[in-house]
């Protein structure tokens, strides 16, 4: 295996996304790494650092697109971009996966313009991974598609069930629609009849409806939403956890008693920080197009983007994107 990696992209690049890259290698001995950026500058980070050299090459790409740059634009202008030249290698064969921490828009938009949708798929979508109670699930989609059709929700559910089941070994992925109410009839004019869909499609998991307290409960292992709903869940719940965390450190140096007895609850408090965590689960991979595309947090660490790339580790050996588009082919020929 092969990865494309936009070492210029995110915020803490490219020290972050090298020293990720060595982390990742060090774990595993399948792949190697193609570092797409400035070749000067990136021989000259990578200058004192312990790797296998044969397992890192870099590929010359000078022009770096920003996150403040029209996503569009940037992609068609800049062609020797860290970001372009990383989709490029994937669209031509030479690379199974690219993984990006840079501007989400140009990975969504280059992502659409150098590796095309996949045959029948209307429209891709990012699909984050969530920790719940019970362990991970996905959320799709997270902000690619902002107004949806019902039939998108329904390719969005059985991309999601590919990817649950290739790349975390979930027979059968629960799949649930969120909305505002359990029930069947609650919803607008969109989930109304994306429940229809739904749960007249036979070859998905449909477990119906789920209100969004309950995303976080391990009940379900595929969110399904349009990207409006999707980003307002994700950052909802990315805020709460943050707030919880700081309020629980407030309560426990306000008193003596308790900072006495937060160290006898140390370990448990670590493994919960762990079990929240982003840089646990890498990224988001981008679901529909012809490649495998991960995006990771724009203010990844090394651990987290070698958590990226373990991402993309698993959704390449699990054959996801060809998963995905053996399922779009057998909804095409349903039509």
């Amino acid at each position: 295996m092969k990865f494309a990696i936009d070492a210029f992209g995110g915020d803490n690049a490219p020290s972050a996304v090298i020293n990720g890259c060595i982390e990742a290698l060090a774990l595993n001995d399948d792949f190697s790494i193609i570092l797409c950026g400035d070749e000067a500058k990136l021989n000259e980070a990578l200058q004192g650092l312990e790797y296998d050299r044969s397992r890192i090459e870099i590929v010359h790409a000078p022009e770096i697109i920003g996150c403040d740059e029209k996503p569009t634009t940037a992609v068609s202008r800049k062609t020797d971009s860290s970001l372009v030249r990383a989709l490029r290698l994937v669209a031509d064969g030479e690379a199974d996966c690219m993984i990006s921490a840079g501007s989400t828009g140009a990975v969504l938009a280059g992502a659409i313009f150098k590796l095309r949708r996949i045959k029948g798929i209307k429209r891709p979508a990012l699909a984050p991974i969530l920790p719940t109670l019970k362990g991970p699930a996905m959320l799709i989609d997270c902000g690619a598609n902002v107004d949806s059709k019902p039939e998108y929700l329904v390719q969005f559910a059985f991309m999601g069930s590919a990817y649950m089941s290739s790349v975390l070994g979930i027979d059968s992925p629960r799949v649930a629609l969120i909305n505002n109410g359990a029930e069947e009839e609650k919803g607008n004019e969109l989930t109304k009849a994306a429940h229809h869909l739904l749960k007249a499609d036979k070859s998905i998991n449909f477990v119906g409806n789920c209100e969004p307290r309950d995303v976080m409960s391990g009940d379900f292992d595929v969110l399904v939403c349009d990207g409006f709903v999707g980003n307002t869940v994700l950052k909802s719940i990315e805020g709460t956890a943050h707030a919880i965390l700081h309020m629980l450190k407030d309560e426990i140096r306000s008193k003596k008693r308790s900072q006495v007895g937060a160290l006898l609850c140390r370990s448990a408090f670590r493994k919960l920080k762990k079990r929240m965590d982003y840089t646990e689960y890498g990224g988001a991979p981008l679901l529909g197009v012809n490649g495998g595309v991960i995006k990771a947090h724009g203010s990844s660490d090394a651990h987290a983007f070698c958590s990226a790339i373990g991402q993309a580790r698993k959704l390449v050996l699990g054959d996801t994107v060809s998963r995905i588009r053996s399922c779009a082919e057998a909804q095409m020929d349903e039509e």
